[in-house]
């Protein structure tokens, strides 16, 4: 065997070895977050859009008993400009 190769193979050996760890200090950091006043603001609107019923319920028991009763008038004018401008 080469003199050599046997160096190489020590020193292969030196790199696998491990290392002891130092502990660590007790100077624990702990991670924080903090929510902007945006954020903060968005929560509420969100929580008070959510609160609100997606249906009008007072105006669609208006509409129904109008129907019901025969009085319920639709103005063609507005219903030709709601769909003109696309809102229907």
């Amino acid at each position: 065997m080469r003199i050599d190769a046997v160096n190489r193979v020590s020193q292969l050996y030196q790199a696998n070895s491990t290392k002891k760890v130092a502990k660590k200090t007790s100077t624990e950091k702990y991670d924080s977050v903090q929510i902007s006043q945006t954020g903060k603001d968005y929560q509420v609107a969100k929580a008070a859009v959510a609160a609100v019923p997606d249906v009008r319920t007072d105006l669609v028991n208006d509409i129904k008993s109008r129907m019901k009763n025969g009085t319920y008038e639709v103005s063609m004018e507005m219903l030709a400009d709601k769909l003109l401008a696309g809102e229907i």
